[in-house]
């Protein structure tokens, strides 16, 4: 008979395990994969229900926006559709916003700036020496007269000329140059000077800013198209004709008026210094009034010259007067086949000195204004002509009460 010993493997087994004494490493690494398998499973559970969340809100977000969406179009339809403007009542067009583009044309190329602007000096002449290449004007113009006044001051004599201006709109421009640019000159605002004074700088008698003043009166003078001929004047300057008879004899006259000839002595060729050679050599050195009058095409060629006037600027001080020299020299070299040789300017150097006769209240008569008038030694367009000066000088402010009872209607002004 067996024994009971021997009774299943397995069972006995499975009790021997149990009943083996537990080892201490064993007991640490069943801790450590019991702690491990929570934490994991608290981490899965919390990712998961997350996940959830999420899901859930998403859809609800996405519910209400498509009911809300469904409500307000809802809603729109339900609205009666909003009333007309009251132009589309009344049949009227609206206006369109968008921007209507400037027409672009001649009229900003042919707006003249006003006398006062910010031009520098060197930007006044290179803006007025453009000259177009077409000779025919594209638009409808008047051919004027410019009066260009180089003063110490205010143009002390200028109720006499408002006389001479007077009836003669749109026919002449007015442009003034006060060689003491601080002087503080209050002008009427219904006088033809009004606003006429043009950027300045100050001026001293017989030296080469003198020459600068009259490019500068110049190229003012050419910013306006319509201006055709240029007349230098100084503030002691009077007419002896009438506007009519001036203009008609500057517009249609075919040579300038740029006094010139050639004088030996210590006032002539005396004044000519051998550095300026060989832009301009002894035998070219001339000399003349520089109270001028030339056309537009001589006005850009002068105020576009850089050669001779550097020459003068550089050369020509001391007892050389530029004002006397360079205008009488340049013209005469470069475009003497235009030019008259004379003045138009009357003056009275009889009495010898650095400066011509001055005219005060005394010596204003008829019989010598007549007398100023009827000079008939000189050529108008190569012809005899009874009229030589149009201008006479220099008349002092004291004169101005006679002037103004004697010239206007013995010169018939427009009264």
């Amino acid at each position: 008979m067996k024994n009971n010993n021997t009774q299943n493997p397995s069972i006995t087994t499975l009790f021997k395990l149990f009943n083996a004494p537990l080892h201490i490493s064993n007991l640490l690494s069943l801790m450590l994969f019991f702690f491990f398998g929570l934490c994991f499973g608290i981490i899965l559970t919390f990712h998961l229900k997350n996940i959830s969340f999420n899901l859930q809100f998403t859809q609800f977000t996405h519910f209400s926006h498509s009911n809300a969406t469904l409500a307000d179009v809802s809603y729109l339809a339900t609205q009666p559709p909003p009333p007309p403007p009251a132009e589309l009542e009344l049949g009227l067009e609206l206006e369109t916003t968008t921007p209507v583009p400037e027409k672009v044309g001649l009229k900003n190329y042919l707006t003249v700036p006003e006398p006062m602007h910010d031009m520098t000096d060197e930007e006044l002449l290179w803006r007025a020496s453009m000259v177009p290449k077409v000779r025919d004007y594209p638009f409808e113009r008047t051919e004027k007269v410019a009066f260009m006044f180089l003063t110490r001051g205010p143009v002390v004599l200028s109720p006499l000329w408002e006389r001479f201006f007077k009836g003669n709109d749109g026919l002449f421009s007015i442009y003034v140059h006060s060689s003491d640019s601080s002087a503080n000159v209050t002008v009427p605002e219904d006088s033809v000077f009004y606003g006429r004074r043009i950027p300045s700088k100050d001026v001293e008698w017989g030296k080469v800013n003198m020459i600068e003043a009259e490019r500068r009166l110049l190229a003012n003078a050419l910013l306006d198209f319509s201006n055709q001929r240029f007349v230098l004047l100084s503030e002691s300057c009077i007419p002896l004709f009438n506007f009519s008879t001036v203009y008609t004899y500057l517009i249609n006259s075919k040579h300038n008026f740029v006094e010139s000839y050639d004088l030996e002595g210590p006032v002539g060729r005396g004044r000519y210094s051998p550095k300026m050679a060989p832009t301009v050599d002894i035998e070219e050195w001339r000399k003349g009034s520089q109270w001028f009058e030339m056309n537009r095409d001589l006005a850009i060629e002068v105020i576009s010259d850089k050669m001779y006037f550097s020459v003068f600027h550089d050369f020509c001080d001391g007892q050389c007067y530029a004002d006397e020299h360079y205008l009488p020299t340049f013209v005469t070299k470069m475009f003497g086949e235009t030019n008259s040789n004379r003045t138009l300017h009357f003056v009275d150097w009889a009495k010898g000195g650095p400066h011509p006769t001055r005219y005060t209240r005394n010596d204003v008569t008829e019989e010598f204004l007549e007398e100023l008038r009827n000079d008939k030694s000189c050529e108008y367009n190569g012809k005899e002509n009874q009229i030589c000066h149009l201008f006479a000088r220099k008349f002092t402010f004291h004169a101005l009460d006679r002037l103004l009872r004697i010239a206007p209607k013995l010169m018939q002004f427009n009264l």
